[in-house]
């Protein structure tokens, strides 16, 4: 059974009573706020939320950058066991109307530079009944209006005044639902993961456990929008140690990050490890406080990384709806594996299977199937998707989607989706959404959406098009178009005009596959080529 102490409100307060003192939050601007100071703004935060008729259950969306005060709503909320909806901040137009609408968010936390987004749609938001806009500079973007009849508008000073830190809460079990994640969509829009507080805790349970010791300081540039940013900061304040943030991840500037916060443990996902290591040498490489970084995937030279800036890594697997099945020790075996199973809590049982759930020999592909003996551990299913989540959970097995083979050694290799998910910059984009957004251009008639591998081991975005006439098309039309209502992180790099797409002769299903083995070719558009 997991501890409550293994909880981000319960650990806090924990620690805030052992070393009220020690740095818990920490950003590299030099603002930081300590455990009793940040146990006491969660618990204002939630008497504050609580007086604006938030309580259990009730779906709060946080659409935050990486501020202190995302960290501190998701503890608000969690001492009053409410439902968070973190939105990514990427979200504009139909894509932020559509999570709002269907997550039943009833109160929305955000900033001035969200506010007018969030006042067009707000109309067609019957749930949505108070905006909290916590910005501290009132002369910061638009100033917040009291709202409608319907919909209260309240600045940060109205929020809190008047409110003190709660005390008789009795805060998130580990059975309660932490959050609603939403993920990408394939066949249809993006899904909300129904998230206990056992899965937040799971995503990084799969750290060594000589990762962090008190005091340590562990450096994340990942948003709170991020299944892994909520966890990391989850293990980190449960640990006593500093979580160090910033608003985005540089490679630029990372190693003097570390180096002016003193963090002995440095997070990376998706490219960046990639990208560090490609950033010229510095004869200072070696010589920064990290001794451990966390990263995935790994890249084929990662004893030299490891050698050039004198640490130990290790991978993992993982997925919002299942945190980490599969991962690595410090000795983290061949470059491309991902893991092996795990022996610790939650105690995963892992499985490559075929069509038909059928377990495949070692050495053969097969999708990832998962599942636990230990309860509250992986997903609950999608919200309000019964269908999605009884073709997810068959046979009762969470099925990942993804494929996997195994050696004999026990090490796990990515293959390939079965999904259409693309994945950029640590980004999950749903390839369906990308299509709706191409195909409301009046010059296209039909669109299929693909990732395409890059050298730092993610995808980039492209639209294959038809269109009406290939004579007067263009490309930077298109993508001028999508500007203005497309998420930023989703719009395509490349379009591909074609005649038509190569299709399953039964079902008619593009068979995006080869479009994939195609990649880029002498007729492709690309928005970064373009002057």
């Amino acid at each position: 059974m997991l501890e409550r102490d293994m909880l981000a409100p319960h650990g806090l307060a924990r620690w805030a009573a052992i070393d009220p003192d020690q740095i818990a939050l920490e950003h590299v601007d030099g603002q930081s706020l300590t455990y009793a100071e940040l146990d006491h703004d969660g618990r204002t935060w939630a008497s504050a939320l609580q007086r604006v008729g938030v309580g259990v259950g009730t779906h709060v969306a946080t659409l935050l950058p990486n501020i202190f005060d995302a960290h501190r709503t998701m503890l608000g909320l969690a001492w009053l066991r409410a439902v968070e909806v973190p939105l990514n901040t990427g979200y504009t137009g139909r894509m932020l109307e559509y999570t709002l609408e269907y997550s039943d968010t009833e109160v929305l936390v955000t900033t001035r530079t969200f506010l007018d987004q969030v006042e067009q749609i707000s109309s067609r938001l019957p749930a949505l009944r108070t905006v909290v806009v916590v910005d501290e500079d009132e002369s910061a973007g638009k100033a917040p209006t009291s709202g409608t009849d319907r919909l209260q508008v309240l600045a940060r000073d109205d929020f809190l005044i008047g409110c003190s830190p709660a005390v008789d809460l009795p805060g998130p079990e580990v059975w309660d639902v932490a959050c609603l994640l939403f993920t990408s969509g394939t066949t249809g829009p993006s899904k909300a993961v129904i998230n206990p507080w056992g899965l937040v805790v799971q995503m990084c349970s799969w750290f060594p456990e000589d990762t962090l010791a008190p005091r340590d300081g562990m450096y994340s540039a990942m948003p709170l929008f991020h299944n892994s940013g909520r966890s990391q900061f989850n293990y980190a304040v449960t640990h006593g140690a500093r979580f160090v943030i910033r608003d985005k991840f540089s490679a630029t500037n990372v190693w003097d990050d570390v180096r002016k916060t003193n963090c002995t443990t440095l997070c990376l996902v998706g490219p960046l490890t990639s990208l560090l290591y490609a950033a010229p040498p510095r004869h200072d490489d070696a010589t920064t406080p990290v001794r451990n970084v966390l990263l995935g995937p790994m890249i084929p030279d990662m004893e030299g990384f490891e050698k050039r800036f004198n640490v130990r890594v290790c991978t993992c697997y993982g997925q919002t709806e299942i945190g980490s099945p599969v991962a690595t020790p410090w000795e983290h075996g061949p470059w491309a594996n991902c893991g092996r199973t795990r022996e610790n809590w939650p105690f995963h049982e892992v499985r490559l299977v075929d069509d038909h759930d059928q377990p495949v020999p070692t050495g053969q592909t097969g999708e990832m199937i998962v599942r636990c003996p230990e309860p509250w551990s992986l997903n609950l299913g999608y919200y309000k998707m019964p269908d999605k989540t009884v073709e997810a959970w068959r046979n009762g097995w969470f099925h990942t989607g993804d494929v996997f083979k195994q050696d004999e050694d026990g090490w796990y290799y990515f293959v390939d989706r079965l999904n259409d998910a693309i994945r950029r910059r640590g980004e999950n984009i749903s390839s369906f959404e990308v299509e709706n957004y191409v195909v409301g251009y009046d010059d296209v008639v039909d669109c299929t959406a693909i990732g395409i591998r890059t050298e730092h081991g993610d995808e980039e975005v492209m639209a294959c098009v038809i269109v009406h006439d290939t004579k007067t098309f263009e490309p930077a039309a298109l993508i001028k178009y999508l500007e203005a209502d497309m998420p930023r992180f989703m719009l395509p790099r490349y379009v591909q005009v074609l005649d038509d797409f190569p299709r399953n002769e039964t079902t008619g299903r593009v068979r995006k596959n080869e479009l994939r083995d195609k990649g880029v070719t002498d007729t492709t558009w690309d928005r970064e080529q373009q002057g």
